[in-house]
């Protein structure tokens, strides 16, 4: 099996923010594009929410926002969010739980606070959100041992310590799914490997 190098690229990832419509909690769920380690195909057609044998789920969270000009920053406390192994692809926005489905082959938790960050723009009299960013680290706190197109795999060999993940997000809402979400923004990640402790 290969380990990653420290600061090697770890995944291409991409899924949706989703706040709630009772309490706005937020909490984001998708699919992961690449995972360098994994000698087989990913989807079982093609790529797609559909067909992602790889998803994410994380632990949902409230986030405080506050205002610096054109910018609205979001603070992200710690948190929590796994990876699923889907044997049996079934991940859908509509019911964004989907991606929590399947063998959960690991768990990481975000070391600290994460400042996301939306860039306002105005066109003649109209403001509106054009980007968002983020970066965070979090650490593996789990790690399950699996077997994947006839290869055995255990991310806790291939990532060591953990990522540290860089986010880009849409600042243009989707149509949330017709029960339990007022807010729905699609988002890419691509994350480094930290690598092990010397």
């Amino acid at each position: 099996m290969t380990a990653l190098l420290p600061a090697e690229l770890a995944w291409y990832a991409t899924g949706r923010f989703y706040q709630a419509s009772v309490d706005d909690t937020l909490a984001d769920y998708g699919y992961f594009l690449h995972l360098p380690f994994i000698k087989a195909p990913l989807f079982n057609d093609s790529p797609s929410e559909k067909t992602a044998h790889f998803t994410f789920a994380a632990k949902p969270f409230k986030a405080p926002e506050m205002k610096n000009g054109a910018l609205k920053l979001g603070l992200d406390p710690v948190g929590a969010f796994s990876l699923y192994l889907q044997r049996q692809p079934a991940g859908s926005y509509r019911d964004p739980t989907s991606f929590a489905e399947g063998e959960c082959i690991a768990t990481f938790r975000r070391t600290s606070m994460v400042v996301g960050t939306t860039v306002d723009a105005t066109v003649g009299r109209k403001t509106a959100s054009v980007v968002g960013t983020n970066v965070f680290s979090a650490r593996l706190v789990a790690s399950t041992p699996f077997e994947f197109g006839g290869r055995s795999y255990d991310l806790a060999h291939h990532l060591g310590l953990g990522v540290t993940q860089f986010g880009t997000a849409a600042a243009t809402p989707i149509t949330p799914p017709p029960k339990g979400y007022k807010l729905v923004l699609p988002f890419t990640g691509s994350a480094l490997a930290l690598g092990r402790a010397s």
